[in-house]
């Protein structure tokens, strides 16, 4: 009888992969899982995912990597019971213009224009104030029961999965990202990491190589979605400059340019949509849910659009044209007064005992 030797996943170490990124090599995806699973499971240690951040910075990181760290990095995340055919608007953070929180304000927009948004975040890591931090300076509560969570969304369709809750190994990270101070390949993975896994992302990255990346991960998983790079280095379509925008859809990723003025909006300058701290954006996001109007509530209007194309199965006509059209839903939104009312149900839903 011919018995066959067992079949064992192959054996990696820290060596190897560490020496992989000196050669100027890249690791493959299987290598990029065992690796964020070391991460994960606290076995790095500081110096060696000092080390990895690094190598991989100055090489230049792959698909096949950023894919392999963020797909671990969803399978350990702690489980959440939404639906998969759900929307997300994200920026990867790190463009240190610290404008307002476009994406989150464009979040509860886009919800009450219709899409179900499940939007994953954090507090702030390079700005004055990230999506956690303007949320809960609005009254929505971070830390509400799951069971609050999913009842929240079956609801009004507007959930916040906060980072820091679903992800808990993520804190042997921590450290290491601190002592470096500087984007590394985690901020790639916060937009490639919602636990509810929803089927469709508008994503913001400041760099093009980031985009570009991004675009790629989600090819690769089928989903589809919304990539984009201002050209002033904003992490969201831009209303100050022209902006670099990959769709992706059923694997296949196209490009085009959009600048405000296609889309029937003014262009403004960075300055015009600086933002502060966390109750100074707070401020503002009331403002423009209330109809105010100026940089910020365009900055909101065009990156709402990005999310209802993206979420949207149908692509008929040109980026353009469906996220003319999607402003035009965004705005009915805001001057409705469902804009308003959506963040003060949310605010209630999530506070209530």
């Amino acid at each position: 009888m011919n018995v066959q030797p067992p079949q064992h996943a192959p054996q990696y170490s820290w060596p190897q992969i560490l020496s992989t990124l000196k050669d100027g090599d890249s690791l493959s995806y299987e290598q990029a899982r065992w690796t964020m699973s070391e991460v994960m499971s606290g076995e790095a240690g500081e110096a060696r995912l000092a080390a990895l951040l690094m190598g991989l910075a100055i090489k230049g990181e792959t698909v096949d990597e950023v894919a392999g760290f963020s797909d671990v990095m969803r399978e350990r995340a702690e489980p959440l019971k939404l639906p998969a055919e759900s929307l997300d608007i994200v920026g990867t953070g790190g463009d240190q213009l610290n404008t307002v929180n476009i994406s989150t304000m464009s979040v509860i927009v886009a919800s009450a224009a219709g899409a179900p948004v499940v939007k994953h975040g954090n507090r702030s890591a390079t700005s004055m104030s990230g999506s956690a931090d303007v949320l809960e300076a609005l009254g929505v509560r971070l830390a509400a029961p799951m069971e609050r969570l999913e009842s929240t969304f079956d609801q009004i369709g507007l959930a916040f999965v906060f980072a820091q809750a679903f992800h808990p190994s993520m804190r042997h990270a921590a450290p290491a990202r601190r002592a470096i101070g500087v984007p590394t390949v985690f901020n790639l993975l916060g937009p490639l990491t919602n636990p509810a896994a929803p089927a469709a992302s508008a994503i913001g990255a400041p760099r093009q190589e980031s985009a570009d990346l991004i675009a790629g991960v989600l090819a690769r998983r089928g989903s589809r979605g919304l990539v984009f790079r201002g050209h002033d280095g904003l992490d969201e379509l831009t209303v100050t400059d022209a902006s670099t925008v990959l769709e992706v859809r059923n694997g296949e990723i196209t490009r085009q340019t959009v600048t405000p003025e296609e889309v029937g909006l003014r262009r403004w300058t960075v300055a015009d949509l600086t933002g502060g701290d966390a109750h100074h954006n707070a401020s503002v996001v009331r403002s423009v849910l209330e109809g105010r109007p100026g940089a910020a509530r365009d900055a909101v209007l065009l990156n709402a659009a990005a999310g209802l194309v993206a979420f949207s199965s149908a692509a008929d006509g040109s980026v353009v044209e469906r996220l003319t059209a999607g402003i035009a839903q965004a705005a009915q939104a805001i001057d409705s007064g469902a804009a308003a009312q959506r963040l003060d149900r949310w605010v209630q839903l999530t506070s209530a005992e």
